[in-house]
């Protein structure tokens, strides 16, 4: 596992939680399913992304992403998974944005959990925000994969 301190001030937080906008959904590849809709958010800072695909309205699957570090939910799995990412590594692939791979963590890691909710807790007015928040609350991580 890549494990890494993501302890962050509360002044960090808010920041980033306030950096997340929403790209137009024009630029996204959508869901050929009807009811079916994708929704990206991109931080202020690189390797910063929250996508959404949700259908009629209800979380389908989700995956945060910040400084190489992911986690990921699925209603076919229902568990938060943490992982890392290859957009930290310096090669000819990871230039290129749509290369992105995640390889999950054996055992999920509680503190980026932890930091992925508080970041989302930052922005209580936004309806996506608070369904992906009560996800944490019915789902728990699994400690081994």
């Amino acid at each position: 596992m890549n494990h890494i301190n993501y302890i962050l001030s509360k002044n960090e937080i808010a920041s980033l939680g306030a950096s997340l906008r929403a790209i137009a959904p024009k630029l996204l590849k959508q869901s050929p399913q009807e009811g079916t809709m994708r929704v990206w958010f991109q931080g202020g800072e690189p390797y910063f992304d929250l996508f959404f695909e949700l259908n009629n309205g209800e979380i389908t699957w989700f995956q945060f992403t910040l400084r190489g570090k992911s986690l990921s939910w699925c209603i076919h799995k229902p568990l938060l998974k943490t992982g890392i990412t290859n957009e930290l590594n310096i090669d000819d692939v990871s230039f290129y944005a749509a290369s992105k791979t995640v390889e999950n963590d054996n055992n999920s890691d509680g503190e980026f959990i932890d930091l992925v909710k508080s970041i989302l807790q930052t922005r209580p007015e936004e309806e996506i925000f608070v369904k992906a928040l009560a996800l944490f609350n019915v789902y728990s991580s699994p400690t081994n994969t």
